[in-house]
């Protein structure tokens, strides 16, 4: 048997190709994709701004059902066939320092070079991200079990939302009674400002950037945001100051390719504050970034990568819960055929369109 794969060769070349189905031995899996969720990464390897020197099928915010599974990885990874699971975007031996300590992104044998969803589809047996009707699991691979009754399009909302909990809760401690600021009214920012609220913070405001954003802004408003502030019409820290009587205890910046937004996180923080700092700047410094007020403010800024595990477990529980309206957000589903469309969408080559804030990858949609 074969699977279908959706394989980047060149920036918008998506190629249909059809792999042989790997064989599953004692350490290894099977997994058959249900969803994969679509975010900035996707668009930015599709559009070239994030380029590879080979051919890969992206995709990594991955659920599916476990098809087959060896005996001893299914003994290290708690799971069974039939089972459906959210799967690691990072890899872990489980044996080296950075893993032990639990910092397992920084694994020795893997970290970024194994990450799914951007591996040399070369290197066999191929299905190594989520574009793809199945994904192979080798031993090294990390699961989350998927609460029964979850949706498995909601639940690829596990790596959005395990990346607001630890960006907006666990790495600056928030706690009751702050303020949190949030650049970015994209999903994640969504999920940040959940998280923020879930942590106890009294008040969150959320940026965005003309009328592209302020459908996002609007909808914000349902998941715990308390002011909204395009920033083309609205000084952000004036606004908040105006608003609260005080700047943010925690910003959030989860921007992406807006390399000025890191000076609007440093206005908008009070001294003493923690500035997160998790999307990607796409080069070019940080225009307007005055660097001495890092010292007078005396300000802790925090640079964030990738997302730890037990985020993701809280995110799932959440998921679960109910308290969020997740299920009512703007979604486009799509498979095969409509999937590098949707990525153009999403890298702004449509500007008339306005994408919806949960995009997700079907694939027999």
């Amino acid at each position: 048997m074969n699977a279908d794969a959706l394989v980047l060769t060149n920036p918008r070349t998506l190629e249909l190709r059809h792999p042989p189905l790997p064989r599953v031995d004692d350490e290894s899996g099977l997994l058959r994709i249900e969803a994969c969720g679509l975010c900035g990464t996707d668009h930015e390897q599709f559009s070239g701004h994030l380029p590879a020197s080979f051919a890969f099928i992206p995709g990594h915010e991955i659920v599916g059902i476990i098809d087959e599974v060896g005996d001893a990885a299914r003994a290290r990874w708690g799971v069974s066939a039939g089972q459906r699971v959210a799967v690691e975007v990072f890899r872990s031996c489980r044996q080296c320092q950075n893993c032990r300590r639990g910092v397992y992104r920084r694994c020795s044998r893997n970290g970024l070079a194994t990450m799914f969803g951007f591996i040399d589809v070369n290197i066999a047996p191929s299905l190594w991200g989520g574009y793809a009707t199945h994904l192979h699991l080798p031993f090294d691979s990390m699961l989350l079990p998927v609460p029964a009754g979850l949706d498995p399009v909601v639940a690829t909302l596990f790596n959005p939302l395990g990346a607001g909990i630890k960006w907006a809760a666990l790495l600056p401690e928030t706690g009751p009674e702050d303020i949190v600021a949030v650049l970015g009214p994209g999903i994640r920012g969504i999920c940040a400002a959940v998280a923020a609220k879930e942590a106890g913070a009294a008040f969150v405001a959320m940026t965005g950037l003309g009328p592209r954003d302020r459908p996002r802004l609007a909808a914000a408003r349902k998941f715990g945001v308390d002011l909204t502030i395009d920033v083309t019409q609205d000084d952000p820290a004036q606004a908040l100051q105006q608003a609260t009587g005080r700047l943010a205890d925690v910003v959030v910046d989860v921007t992406a390719k807006a390399p000025a937004a890191f000076a609007d996180a440093v206005a908008l923080a009070q001294s003493g504050g923690r500035v997160v700092v998790a999307g990607t700047r796409g080069g070019g410094g940080a225009p307007g970034f005055e660097p001495d007020l890092l010292v007078f403010k005396e300000l802790r800024i925090f640079g964030s990568l990738g997302v730890d595990y037990p985020a993701y477990q809280s995110a799932l529980t959440l998921l679960v819960s109910g308290r969020w309206p997740f299920g009512e957000l703007s979604r486009e589903i799509t498979g095969f055929a409509g999937l590098p469309q949707l990525l153009d969408v999403l890298a702004g080559a449509e500007q008339e369109r306005i994408p919806a804030l949960h995009n997700v990858f079907v694939p027999i949609a």
